[in-house]
């Protein structure tokens, strides 16, 4: 009966000192990986280190806004309108859209805001990751890059 008893005593305790033994050999070859890895990081090019700091930082919601907002178009077309309206009418933005999973971008959109109703000018999206911000083409439907609007702005 003892023998029924203690035996599967020893065997636990036989796999616990084993996978102990195991545990502490998988740790110190971490620590060398961990070494060599930070050896390595010391000689990287520290240019391309805050260029992955700044891509892997997502924007929030207020910095997408501010970034549309700041574009010489939109200020162009905030002093125009306001010119034109004796200072009636004023431009205004908003975030029509927040990131998902499957879009990763903001939605903002820029409109004239009238006494009775709002009338929508531009459409941007800026990408939640990156702050690239794109323009909607309206004839085509589809998002161009602010290069592309600035070359379609100028004809």
């Amino acid at each position: 009966m003892k023998i029924f008893i203690c035996l599967p005593i020893i065997s636990s305790l036989l796999m616990s000192v084993g996978c102990q033994v195991a545990l502490s050999q998988s740790s110190k070859h971490d620590i060398k990986q961990v070494l060599v890895s930070s050896q390595k990081l010391s000689e990287l090019n520290t240019a391309n280190i805050v260029k992955f700091a700044e891509v892997s930082q997502q924007i929030n919601e207020e910095t997408a806004l501010n970034l549309v907002w700041k574009l010489p178009q939109v200020q162009r077309k905030a002093r125009e309108i306001a010119r034109l309206s004796k200072g009636t009418i004023k431009l205004g933005a908003v975030v029509d859209g927040s990131p998902t999973a499957n879009e990763p971008y903001y939605t903002i959109r820029i409109f004239e805001n009238q006494p009775d109703y709002d009338s929508t000018i531009y459409w941007f999206r800026v990408n939640n990751n990156t702050g690239l911000i794109e323009v909607l083409d309206l004839i085509e439907n589809k998002y161009i890059s602010l290069d592309e609007w600035r070359e379609k702005f100028k004809r």
